[in-house]
């Protein structure tokens, strides 16, 4: 498949798997589906195995679902399902953004997910073809240093000037941040988004794989702003164990820069485990759930009304841009106008 083939010459240098230890068995039990009526779930997750771990574990002890996790990066076990098709040992995909699941949905790879699942999240948090839903709210912001930045951006646009040169850092390769690039597509047309690109180009940004990377790089002083998801300051805090020095940003209301993308999750169609699959789904939707998202990993609740990470404005407040998530999916195309460009 041409979109398989694309998405595994980009991310060849990536291992879908993080380590030996990425095939997370929880609590240590092997899974085996079929040993005396065992029911056990295997799940490709694009979410890093520090937020999702410990909601996977409880579920496991609730339920006594066995859970054989594999972690890797979203676009990257995208690309894997699409390679796999008909037959993947996965049973659920959770993506850390809508283009990603938007790419294996597109292959009809995904089963319609239920009603009772469906009306938990608002239809924008929904796929179009209602076989996957948000899990999370994940606002893109902008992460500066308030020590240095006296005069923030407004727009995407501000970070063009000369002002920025060699003083931004972006993660090209990151599916969060081709998300956001695949919906400045869709919101201003492929040649303005080619031009845009460009021009950031011009001012040296410095590259990076990871958001964390990038918030870090401001803690220590080696770049001033960049442009990330929200939750990653408390992220890179809790890993050096003390306050940094960063702020998170938003543009102007409706900027393109102010995406709110989301974490989410579908039911492989090909599964013979979708009950268990979907009460792990519906566990993640709880309200439980939900305000522990809130509270330990600081992502926006998609079913709690209001609810909102410590210190940020809710998700209507923001403004964020008018974007179909199910429009996300056409990473083919934005993948290869970064390789154009020269960001990947």
């Amino acid at each position: 498949m041409k979109e398989a083939s694309l998405f595994k010459s980009i991310f060849s240098r990536k291992l879908i798997w993080s380590s030996a230890t990425s095939v997370l068995v929880i609590l240590g039990v092997t899974a085996c589906a079929g040993s005396s009526g065992e029911q056990s779930l295997t799940i490709y997750s694009g979410r890093s195995e520090s937020f999702i771990a410990p909601f996977f574990e409880r579920f496991s002890q609730e339920s006594g679902i066995k859970l054989d996790v594999r972690y890797g990066d979203s676009s990257a076990m995208a690309a894997q399902l699409l390679e796999e098709g008909e037959n993947s040992p996965a049973d659920l995909f959770i993506s850390q953004d809508a283009g990603s699941l938007g790419a294996v949905s597109n292959s009809e790879l995904f089963v319609e997910l239920p009603n009772e699942i469906l009306e938990r999240v608002p239809s924008e948090y929904i796929s179009s073809n209602k076989d996957w839903v948000g899990l999370t709210g994940r606002a893109r912001v902008f992460a500066y240093s308030p020590d240095r930045v006296k005069e923030l951006p407004k727009s995407i646009d501000d970070l063009t000037l000369p002002k920025w040169m060699g003083k931004i850092g972006i993660a090209p390769t990151n599916s969060s941040f081709q998300a956001f690039v695949t919906a400045m597509i869709e919101s201003r047309g492929e040649a303005a988004t080619e031009v845009w690109l460009n021009q950031l180009l011009k001012n040296k940004p410095i590259m990076f794989e990871k958001n964390s990377q990038i918030v870090a790089a401001i803690d220590n002083g080696q770049i001033d702003l960049g442009l990330v998801n929200h939750y990653y300051l408390w992220e890179v805090s809790k890993s050096l164990g003390r306050e940094i020095s960063v702020k998170n940003g938003f543009f102007a209301p409706k900027d393109i820069g102010n995406l709110i993308n989301i974490s989410g999750v579908a039911i492989l169609k090909k599964s013979n485990q979708k009950d268990a699959a979907g009460k792990l789904i519906e566990f993640l939707l709880s309200d439980s759930s939900q305000s522990k998202f809130v509270s330990d990993t600081h992502e926006y609740s998609l079913v709690l009304k209001n609810s909102n990470p410590e210190g940020l404005p809710t998700l209507a407040e923001i403004s964020a841009p008018a974007v179909d998530l199910s429009s996300l999916s056409n990473i083919k195309r934005t993948q290869a106008l970064l390789i154009k460009v020269g960001l990947i």
